[in-house]
């Protein structure tokens, strides 16, 4: 096609796939709700953008259906005016993830799937495949820090992807070895009960091709009737697991160093370039899938581990400093808060512990309110903001209030607007921003008035 659109450009992984077009030259043109960071970038390389959803806008080029193709996340509703011009006109249309699926295909695909630590998984996947074998592509859920990019043509035949379960959407690929990070429940709206979508990733894991391998974290144990595959198993410290740490020791940065056990030799003296033992827990991960493809140099896997810098919005710290830590994380469901929060109390023990949330989805809030209230009564201070809705329209009686009513800790409702103002009144020495929505936006006023605060 010389041509592609896109509706709802803008998203993470819609935007990957949009920069691999470019990269092959085609014209790129899309629609999104909002500009972004991520639309800028694109423009900047050359697609043509547009935020009014409006077929007026839609460019000539783009009207040609016998040299156009559409690709839409399902995001985007049903009765979107542009994504119905294209069905209406007989364009091929297709999804996200069918188009992932059409790019990887006939490629050696290693897929990383789990309701949280799949984009930090599959990223140190990337980065550890470029820099012990000089080669690999990755299409990532969020912007490497490595790479700058959520975008990895490195290339040679090896592909590393986020397989996201959203929409069911991981059912399109064909990987070669599979890595499952989680099968906690989410996305009910999608698939009504936890047991269907563990079902689903028991689907998944049907589609590793014949002589592949499934990584699963250590007490999955998802149900699949794929015969024709090799599991394995991780864990962050568990010996029984195939793959585990040994020694994990913090170095003082809220890094750690680790000797990584595998089932045909121990990894020596590790470290992870970013904190955090959730973070290590998805380097074991990382690991286990470049030594189920079985060739990377070691010392380029321990020198690419020590590198690593992280990805915008996973745990990323804007301030570490013995007078104030403000970290960033994307979290956004109740499993992933807890983690992250009892991580960072590792981290910095002994400190005062200001978490930030934004809410995402009315109808995750409302599944998961109990969870979500029990985790972040885990900090000293919980400033919630309200809920971010991104595709849904709101739902009587679901609001942050639902979760405030069950912190234990001191917990306060703060407008995204002041969020900023607030924090710089507040006492407190490490702060953290969590949430899956828009709250980003407010992170560089909320460092500024951090660094303002205790280090000017």
């Amino acid at each position: 096609m010389k041509n592609v659109y896109f509706v709802g450009i803008g998203g993470i992984g819609m935007s990957a796939i949009a920069r691999y077009f470019l990269h092959e030259g085609a014209k790129v043109a899309g629609y999104d709700r909002t500009p972004s960071p991520l639309t800028a970038q694109l423009e900047a390389e050359g697609a043509e953008i547009h935020y009014e959803d409006s077929v007026a806008l839609i460019g000539q080029a783009w009207r040609d259906k016998d040299n156009t193709l559409v690709i839409y996340t399902p995001a985007i509703p049903s009765d979107h005016s542009e994504l119905c011009y294209f069905f209406e006109e007989g364009f091929e249309v297709v999804k996200r993830s069918e188009a992932l699926g059409h790019l990887t295909a006939g490629k050696r695909t290693t897929a990383i799937a789990g309701t949280h630590g799949k984009t930090t998984t599959t990223t140190l996947t990337s980065w550890i495949t470029l820099r012990s074998t000089g080669a690999g592509n990755a299409f990532l859920g969020g912007i490497s820090k490595n790479f700058g990019s959520n975008l990895l043509l490195g290339g040679g035949d090896r592909m590393t992807v986020e397989a996201d379960e959203f929409d069911r959407s991981f059912l399109r690929l064909r990987p070669t070895i599979a890595v499952v990070t989680s099968t906690d429940a989410d996305h009910l709206d999608i698939y009504g009960t936890h047991e269907q979508m563990r079902r689903a990733f028991g689907e998944f894991v049907e589609r590793i091709v014949e002589g592949g391998v499934l990584i699963e974290h250590l007490g999955l144990n998802i149900e699949h009737n794929n015969k024709h595959i090799t599991t394995y198993t991780y864990d962050l410290t568990a010996p029984e697991a195939d793959f585990h740490t040994l020694g994990l020791r913090p170095v003082g940065d809220g890094t750690f160093r680790f000797d990584v056990v595998c089932p045909d030799r121990t990894i020596s003296d590790c470290r992870l370039g970013v904190g955090g033992e959730i973070n290590v827990e998805n380097a074991v991960a990382a690991i286990a899938a470049l030594w189920a493809a079985g060739d990377f140099d070691e010392q380029g896997l321990k020198s690419a581990l020590e590198e690593f810098s992280g990805i915008k919005r996973r745990f990323e710290c804007y301030i570490n400093t013995p007078e104030v830590v403000y970290i960033d994380d994307y979290a956004h469901h109740p499993r992933e808060l807890e983690a992250a929060i009892r991580s960072i109390r590792g981290m910095f023990p002994a400190r005062k512990l200001t978490v930030a949330f934004q809410p995402h989805l009315y109808t995750r809030t409302r599944d998961f309110a109990p969870e979500f209230s029990r985790a972040l009564s885990l900090a000293d201070k919980v400033l919630l903001l309200p809920i971010y809705p991104a595709r849904e329209l709101p739902i009587e009686g679901v609001t942050s209030q639902m979760l405030m009513a069950s912190i234990t800790a001191p917990c306060e409702i703060v407008p995204k607007a002041e969020l900023a103002e607030r924090i710089a009144q507040m006492d407190t020495d490490v702060v953290v921003t969590f949430g899956a929505g828009d709250i980003d936006r407010e992170c560089d006023k909320v460092a500024e008035v951090l660094r303002n605060k205790y280090l000017a």
